[in-house]
Formats: structure tokens, sequence, C-alpha cells
């Protein structure tokens, strides 16, 4: 009985104690077509304290996300983040994303942007970079709704890039 308690100590404990040490880095971006109001909308879920640091890091190091006296500027610096690190092309054309705002829930940020006047998608490129110039390790989830055909995909520092058809 002894040498079983040892055995649980010195092979077991340590697995538990590397799993808690453990941090994920990850995002999930929606993409979902509204064909009616000819719109793409996108909400991309990150999470906050990962989103704070590469904003001090690129543009300000007093930056603090998801405060009653958040920055005003804020705003301006995740929309040219996501900008730069989300870029889609439809039907083989470069679009621009609108961003709409952001609202916080727990430890998570939701980034709401649309592209409109989309008139019909048979092809929807998508290189999702979010949070790669800080995280080796990062994986961006992306999950489509188009055309009534459900797609998802895992973007990594070495694979972010996709092209769905949807002809």
């Amino acid at each position: 009985m002894k040498s079983l308690k040892i055995l649980l100590v010195v092979f077991v404990v340590p697995l538990f104690a590397f799993t808690s040490m453990h941090k994920y880095y990850i995002s999930v971006t929606q993409i979902n077509y509204i064909k009616d109001k000819q719109s793409v909308q996108i909400t991309s879920r990150i999470f906050i304290d990962d989103f704070e640091n590469i904003l001090k890091d690129r543009y300000d190091e007093n930056i603090t996300l998801a405060v009653k006296d958040e920055l005003k500027i804020v705003d301006t610096y995740i929309e040219k983040y996501l900008k730069e690190k989300l870029t889609i092309k439809i039907n083989n054309e470069h679009v621009k994303t609108t961003f709409i705002g952001k609202e916080y829930e727990g430890d998570i940020m939701r980034c709401y942007l649309e592209i409109e006047g989309v008139k019909s998608i048979e092809s929807f490129e998508i290189s999702n970079k979010i949070l790669f110039d800080l995280f080796e390790e990062q994986q961006n989830i992306v999950k489509t709704k188009i055309n009534s055909k459900q797609k998802s995909v895992i973007h990594t520092s070495h694979d972010n890039n996709t092209v769905l058809n949807f002809n």
C-alpha cells in the first residue's frame, strides 16, 4: 500500500502540476453571411488579457481594457490591429471590414465587424493572424455560416490562410 502511494506521488502529481501551469492561446471568430441584408457579420472572441498585452506592446503601455475609465483611443487601436491581422477576400476581391464595436463578458472581449454590400459569395478567403505576433502557439478558430453551409478551420502561425468555396 505504501508503494502505491509513492507511485501516485511520483507519477500522477507532476502531471497535474504541469496541466495547471499551461495556458491556452485561442480565439474564436464567427462569420455569418446574411444574404437579405447583403452583409457579412463577424464576431471575434479574444481573451482580454492577451489582447491588452498586444495593444500595450504595439501602441501604448498605459492601456487597460475592461475598466470604467478605459481610454477613448482603445477602439481606434483595436480597429487598426484587427484590420491588419484579419483580412478577407470575397470572390477573389479584397474587402474592407467596418469595426462596429466591442463588449466585455467575463475574461472575453467580443469584437464586432461587418462587410456591407455583399451580393453573393462563391469563395471566401480569410487570413486570421490575431495574436500570432505575441504567441507562437496561438490558435484561431474560424467558423463560417455562408449560403446555409457551415465550415470551420483552425489557423496557426504556420497555416493562417484558408479559401472556402460555396458554389
